[in-house]
């Protein structure tokens, strides 16, 4: 009797330590440090910080040189190596470690080239909805058929230098159009072109991947999902399309969060 007694109390132990142990994890403070999208800015992810801080996270969401509040900086020397070297700028002189970086759509180029200087600062590299180059390959070359040829032609319609901005999803909003459209600008066409040159080969951190499902009917980002599936990485989905941190804030705040404290792939 006493031996069951025992066992029954020490499982129960075991349980609760179990439940606690979670919820430190789940409650454990997480900093995430974002690169966004084209023509965008750090201002897009307004509604996520409210969000992150409620829970005690930190979001750092900066801005690359030429666009957004930096639109001043605009020049068509900015290549993707510039954008790369304003997160690392970040990094140094914020003093971030044990980060979660994010890189969405365009900012997944920016991402990998920041991960792959500095590995040993990001705990885990999540794409949302991104484009994942390999050494030498551009943005551009990651497009489909004629969408490069495309994007340099209206680039002749700004100032030959910069390329307007695409279509905003369609499942944005007309309070959210009206707030996004006079912020997204044109941005320069090197950012695109420029190849991304890795150091140290494929990233050697964690990696996830979040596919939104409402895609457009080029369907450009299932290629790198699927690729993330067939290398094993931790991929999820989101019932949103291009710019969840717009249109879907709560969802994308679950998912980020569960992919940042869920155990590392062995």
């Amino acid at each position: 009797m006493e031996r069951r007694k025992f066992l029954k109390l020490s499982a129960a132990g075991l349980a609760v330590a179990g439940i606690e142990t979670r919820a430190a994890t789940a409650s454990r403070p997480i900093t995430f440090l974002v690169a966004h999208g084209a023509w965008s800015g750090g201002w897009s992810w307004r509604k996520m910080r409210p969000l992150m801080a409620a829970a005690g996270h930190r979001l750092i969401t900066p801005t690359y040189t030429g666009i957004g509040e930096r639109e001043h900086l605009a020049s068509p020397d900015i290549d993707l190596e510039t954008h790369i070297q304003d997160v690392l700028g970040v990094i140094k002189y914020e003093g971030l470690r044990d980060l979660v970086l994010i890189g969405h759509s365009y900012g997944g180029m920016v991402a990998t080239g920041v991960v792959d200087r500095v590995p040993e600062l990001v705990s885990k590299l999540i794409y949302l909805d991104a484009f994942v180059p390999r050494d030498g390959q551009a943005l551009v070359d990651l497009l489909p058929p004629g969408s490069a040829d495309r994007m340099r032609a209206a680039a002749k319609t700004v100032d030959g230098w910069r390329v307007p901005p695409n279509p905003s999803p369609p499942d944005t909003s007309p309070e959210d159009l009206a707030w996004i459209a006079p912020l997204r600008i044109p941005q320069p066409i090197r950012t695109f072109e420029t190849p991304l040159r890795l150091r140290n080969g494929e990233p050697r951190v964690p990696r996830a991947y979040i596919y939104c499902k409402r895609t457009t009917p080029e369907d450009t980002f299932r290629p790198f999902a699927e690729r993330a599936r067939r290398e094993g990485w931790d991929v999820r989905e989101i019932d949103a399309s291009h710019s969840p941190h717009i249109t879907a804030p709560d969802a994308l705040f679950e998912l980020l969060v569960s992919i940042a404290t869920a155990p590392a792939e062995s």
